[in-house]
């Protein structure tokens, strides 16, 4: 399981659920910065349950249409953005080592995106590559449906390594209006019926000087959301049978292990479920790269994950967007972070053969067959049943036989979809409201890519 109340995480919460009020969204005043190509046509633009928006640049003329300072667009199989000529080069010191170094980098910067769902909440995530000596920064910028602007945020400092920065969130993040929680852009107050009316996103690739290596950028993108208010969700009628055969590992036998990321295996829920689905695609690690972890540990790759999914400053490895570029350094794989709003919805991936992997959180009580309570929990599901109950393993289990569950369709849908709930006090706290990881492939076939499409994922 993730770490009890974290407090940034459960905030955003608490605050995305404060009041169900729709705002009446008039016209955004112009922001000067934004006077650029803005994509108010955007055909890839998706609205699930009309409560999401999911906009995401993946291809050449995606690259090719944004603000470039020192980058370029390149084409190919998998279209991305790298460093062409630095715009000039800046002194970073990283908060986790204390260590100051100079690094040149470069910019691309989006159109502006104009929400089809003015938004309380949005998540930023990413694909990329950075080899030794290179890094990237993913910035969002909102104007609000009154018209401001919110500064540009820092929505994650990003390495697939650990050797040249420490991956991190960045706290202390806000205006008058809207707060980061470390890896979610949230209205403080949505029962004023301020929303974020649209966005742009900025890169920053970074480089040690004097090299020719780069980033290189295959995915940016964000989901802004505005789900209602609720304790409840509405029963979905069952419509598939099926079970994905996804490795199963357990997070508790890694107990103890490796301490310095969140405590070890205890908290591990979410790197355990992406090694599940990563290696369900086929994505192996190879000796050389296991070769850190304790050769008496079993599952050493569920180690790698943690090391490599970890947020120096969350302190944990819970960091959605991290998760989903932690997949995507794996060959051929992508991996976004969005909400579904219905069960329905995922059979549609289910069906498809892309497994899902869900955020929630539940009393003991909430969960029949679960035997545990918690704050906020990953698990992938894997199937139905013929009778609409979920397939999900659990990594919240003893051992990897136990990890594959069955729980009742019914409790599962409330527990993933809601926005609200009480704790064990009785105290009304958050719901994630649906969030989930999907990784799937770079090039997926007609069936995939028709699914990824039905629930506003662009491919």
């Amino acid at each position: 399981m993730r770490r009890a109340e974290q407090p940034s995480r459960r905030n955003v919460l608490a605050a995305a659920v404060a009041a169900a009020v729709t705002a009446s969204a008039g016209p955004a005043a112009a922001d000067p910065e934004a006077l650029m190509t803005t994509d108010t046509a955007d055909p890839a633009r998706a609205v699930p349950a009309h409560t999401v928006d999911n906009r995401f640049w993946v291809s050449y003329g995606d690259w090719s249409g944004g603000t470039a300072k020192g980058t370029r667009a390149v084409a190919g199989t998998r279209p991305g953005v790298v460093i062409a000529k630095p715009a000039g080069t800046v002194d970073h010191t990283d908060p986790h080592t204390g260590t100051t170094a100079a690094w040149e980098y470069a910019t691309w910067t989006s159109p502006v995106h104009r929400l089809a769902v003015p938004a309380t909440e949005a998540i930023v995530s990413w694909n990329a590559h950075t080899p030794a000596g290179t890094w990237i920064q993913a910035e969002i910028k909102g104007t609000y449906t009154d018209g401001s602007s919110t500064p540009w945020y820092v929505m994650g400092r990003w390495a697939a390594g650990d050797r040249d920065i420490r991956r991190t969130s960045v706290d202390d993040q806000k205006d008058t209006k809207s707060t980061v929680w470390t890896d979610t852009l949230a209205i403080d107050d949505p029962s004023t019926g301020l929303r974020l009316a649209s966005y742009r996103l900025r890169l920053t690739l970074h480089r040690k000087p004097g090299t020719k290596a780069t980033p290189t950028v295959w995915r940016l993108g964000a989901m802004g959301s505005d789900v209602p208010d609720r304790f409840t969700v509405p029963a979905s009628a069952p419509g598939l049978a099926k079970e994905l055969t996804v490795p199963r590992y357990s997070q508790e036998i890694h107990k103890g292990r490796y301490p310095e990321y969140d405590n070890g295996g205890e908290a591990w829920c979410s790197p355990t479920s992406s090694q599940m689905v990563i290696e369900y695609w086929g994505g192996r690690l190879t000796a050389a790269q296991l070769a850190w972890v304790d050769p008496a540990y079993d599952d050493p790759q569920v180690c790698h994950a943690a090391r490599f999914t970890y947020d120096h400053q969350y302190a944990g490895c819970g960091n959605w967007p991290f998760n989903a570029a932690y997949a995507a350094t794996f060959k051929d794989l992508q991996g976004v972070v969005t909400r579904l709003g219905s069960l329905t919805e995922l059979e549609t991936l289910i069906a498809a053969g892309i497994p899902a992997i869900t955020s929630q959180s539940f009393l003991k009580e909430e969960l029949t067959g679960a035997g545990y309570g918690t704050a906020g929990h990953l698990m992938t599901v894997v199937g139905f049943t013929a009778d609409g109950d979920v397939i999900a393993n659990d990594p919240f289990s003893a051992t990897n036989e136990a990890v594959r569950r069955v729980y009742r369709r019914r409790e599962w849908e409330n527990i993933w979809l809601r926005t609200k709930r009480y704790n064990a006090s009785g105290k009304v706290v958050s719901g994630t409201g649906g969030v989930c990881y999907l990784y799937f492939p770079a090039r997926p076939n007609a069936a995939q890519r028709t699914a990824l499409g039905a629930v506003g994922v662009r491919v």
